[in-house]
């Protein structure tokens, strides 16, 4: 079985929409994309994948399916060939286990990639996946060292990109983050449609957060010189004083 029939897709669907109500209630899998506390809610981005992305796992595992399934089909035609009876018993349940996988892969993928959630804010990004264990990784733009574009002859085709983000600390992680090294000094946006503009957005943000980090200390760099100009300013009368005290100290010489 190469690719599921119009049935095996409608009961698919059919079975998607049963599991992710099931495991929205169930496991508490929160639909909506997460909030970061204390950020500008107007500057607030949140996307998914790209649809390519979905197409690109559901092409990997329809090959792994096909060979799986291949290896099925001619193990039950020799069965029937060796032993027409035990054969044509054993069938069905060859059959199922050719279908099940189908609509398992559909509902897992599909809960995959619904699950995988991508935040940007004034301050940080945020990356969330998992529906088990939710794992987010957080990194503030200050952190950010670079912003890779990587992209395979197979991403090309279907129209994604993976946007790396590396940084210097390593921003902070809730869970065990699928996003982040384990020293979690990288966040991985996987299937990114249109990774040019998230690169160069990210890059403005990490650039707008260096330059308010640079002003404040220009302007406590430029109080201090004030500062010491206005130490290194003698009066007329510290001027006389030391005059004064360097007479009185001839004198006592003398």
């Amino acid at each position: 079985m190469i690719l599921p029939d119009k049935a095996v897709l409608r009961a698919s669907r059919w079975c998607y929409r049963g599991v992710w109500g099931f495991v929205t209630e169930w496991l508490r899998v929160p639909p909506e994309p997460p909030h970061l506390r204390g950020a500008d809610d107007t500057q607030m981005q949140s996307f998914r994948p790209a649809e390519g992305y979905l197409r690109y796992l559901k092409l990997v595992f329809w090959i792994a399916l096909t060979l799986f399934d291949g290896l099925l089909l001619i193990g039950m035609i020799a069965l029937i060939a060796a032993s027409p009876l035990v054969g044509i018993i054993a069938s069905p349940f060859i059959i199922v286990i050719m279908v099940v996988p189908d609509i398992i892969a559909y509902v897992a993928i599909h809960l995959r990639y619904d699950t995988t959630w991508y935040v940007l804010s004034d301050r940080s990004m945020r990356i969330r996946r998992g529906i088990w264990t939710i794992s987010e990784t957080t990194i503030t733009y200050e952190n950010i060292q670079n912003v890779a574009i990587r992209q395979g002859p197979v991403q090309r085709y279907f129209g994604f990109s993976d946007v790396l983000v590396e940084t210097a600390g390593g921003g902070a992680s809730s869970g065990t983050s699928d996003g982040s090294s384990g020293g979690g000094h990288h966040g991985l946006l996987e299937g990114i449609g249109n990774a040019t503009e998230v690169r160069d957005l990210i890059l403005a943000k990490w650039q707008s957060s260096r330059t308010s980090g640079l002003g404040d200390e220009a302007e406590s760099s430029t109080s201090g010189r004030t500062s010491g100009v206005s130490a290194n300013h003698w009066s007329a009368r510290h001027v006389e004083l030391l005059e004064e005290i360097r007479d009185l100290s001839t004198q006592l010489s003398s």
